[in-house]
């Protein structure tokens, strides 16, 4: 499988479609985040800013093979274990630029709550925002691996799906990743640091339950 997962890794890599995703990130941490800001609110926004990279990451991941590419994948390794590793790659490539954001926007806040006057453990801080971070990536990619191919073809279509995906995971109340960033945010009021160990489980299995139903469709469909 790690063969896979570097070849799918490099490819997307090559590619350069993951600069728009990236791009899109970094704007948005530059627009919301300002330096000096309260350290677990910036960190909450910094998370909730990865779910749309991911999406669209994941997006780039799986359509941005050439075809004949990707029937000699599939026919050697199986279709399923070749969107698996493409899946990872994109995967990979979101946790990698979520950690650097997380660790930016960390160094250059303010290290204390809302009020700006209680202090909050900054190791802590960081572990909670990191965690945040991979709840958000993991819902993110699920998203893109449930609105995308093999599940939805039509860019049409997968497209506004993902969007909207990417959206609800936000929004919706009881969303691992609305739980995690609100975390962050109501932790800030009270300088306490909310470790997301819930939502991060939650996150896992969900992410887990969409990654096999994409797997499962595109063996299916090859």
């Amino acid at each position: 499988m790690l063969p896979l997962i570097r070849y799918r890794t490099a490819l997307l890599l090559r590619s350069q479609r993951w600069l728009p995703p990236l791009l899109l990130y970094v704007a948005f941490l530059a627009v919301g985040v300002r330096a000096g800001g309260p350290v677990l609110d910036s960190l909450g926004y910094a998370a909730a800013c990865l779910v749309p990279a991911a999406a669209w990451l994941v997006r780039v991941a799986t359509t941005g093979e050439p075809a004949a590419a990707r029937y000699c994948v599939a026919a050697s390794a199986g279709p399923g274990r070749s969107h698996l590793a493409g899946l990872l790659a994109a995967l990979l490539c979101t946790t990698v630029a979520g950690t650097a954001g997380t660790l930016v926007v960390a160094a250059i806040s303010d290290p204390h709550g809302s009020d700006r006057q209680t202090p909050v453990p900054a190791a802590e801080a960081v572990a909670a925002g990191l965690a945040a971070m991979l709840v958000c990536a993991l819902l993110g990619a699920a998203a893109g691996a449930l609105c995308n191919p093999p599940v939805l073809h039509r860019p049409g279509r997968a497209v506004p799906a993902t969007l909207l995906g990417a959206l609800l995971v936000l929004l919706v109340a009881g969303s691992p990743a609305n739980a995690a960033v609100s975390g962050l945010v109501g932790g800030s009021h009270s300088a306490a640091v909310p470790m997301p160990w819930g939502p991060l489980a939650a996150a896992t299995a969900l992410a887990g339950g969409a990654v096999t139903v994409a797997c499962r469709l595109s063996s299916r469909r090859a």
